[in-house]
């Protein structure tokens, strides 16, 4: 059952939240990567995109807290569906946020419609993760994201999508948040103690593909940590 609610964006800081989340006690933590390193749940997301009523007990089965994409293209349908959950609003500067996701996250669609390489990406065996990660991609963006990856427009949807998060959470259930804050407004929130160590850092752009291709080709990355939080691969077959 989830108890935190990530709405925030992709390179707003959600991996060090994450990471935070599960230090304050929120752990596992659902995130990109946990979605990058599991076939099952490529499907289950997958799903959810094309339609029908998700079922969200079986897409976060042993988490506690979601943040980053996918989750976050669906907080409002996730806010919905779990009333007593918080919900954190992960914030960055427009700008910085724009040249971060230029360079991560808006490369992976844009590969997809290159002339030369989104061709031979759809020759990928079809259930390989790659394969798998790029048809959950594209049938989430189909499904939920009016963007386009220019500055202006991109920096458009992140003002409009922050906006409509706070308009449709009530202030008693929403903490805006900016990673840099440290601990104390996050713990307040969370009604937790305030830990004795520096707030967590990670997954910045420089480690960004480093992080992403080792668990889409399933290696240890430290994002990805929690075997309790598994789902059934075909034949009955574990996956973390």
């Amino acid at each position: 059952m989830l108890h935190v609610i990530g709405a925030g964006l992709g390179r707003t800081g959600t991996s060090s939240l994450k990471l935070a989340l599960e230090k304050l006690g929120f752990a596992p933590c659902h995130h990109m990567f946990e979605v990058l390193g599991s076939k099952e749940r490529m499907r289950r997301w997958t799903a959810v995109a094309q339609g029908g009523e998700p079922d969200w007990e079986t897409v976060f089965r042993g988490y506690r807290a979601c943040v980053d994409f996918p989750a976050a293209a669906y907080w409002r349908e996730l806010a919905a569906h779990y009333p007593e959950a918080k919900v954190i609003l992960t914030l960055r500067d427009p700008g910085a946020w724009f040249e971060s996701a230029r360079k991560t996250i808006f490369r992976l669609p844009r590969l997809m419609r290159h002339p030369v390489l989104g061709p031979l990406l759809r020759l990928l065996p079809r259930e390989s993760r790659p394969a798998m990660f790029i048809r959950m991609l594209g049938a989430i963006n189909r499904a939920r994201r009016d963007i386009a990856f220019d500055r202006d427009s991109a920096i458009a949807y992140f003002e409009r999508h922050n906006a409509e998060v706070r308009a449709a959470i009530p202030a008693d259930r929403l903490l805006v948040y900016r990673v840099g804050e440290g601990w104390e407004p996050l713990c307040a929130f969370l009604g937790v103690p305030v830990p004795d160590e520096p707030f967590p850092r990670a997954n910045d752009s420089e480690s960004f593909w480093t992080n992403f291709a080792r668990t889409l080709w399933g290696r240890e990355t430290g994002l990805v940590r929690h075997p309790h939080a598994t789902v059934e691969e075909p034949h009955g077959r574990a996956r973390t």
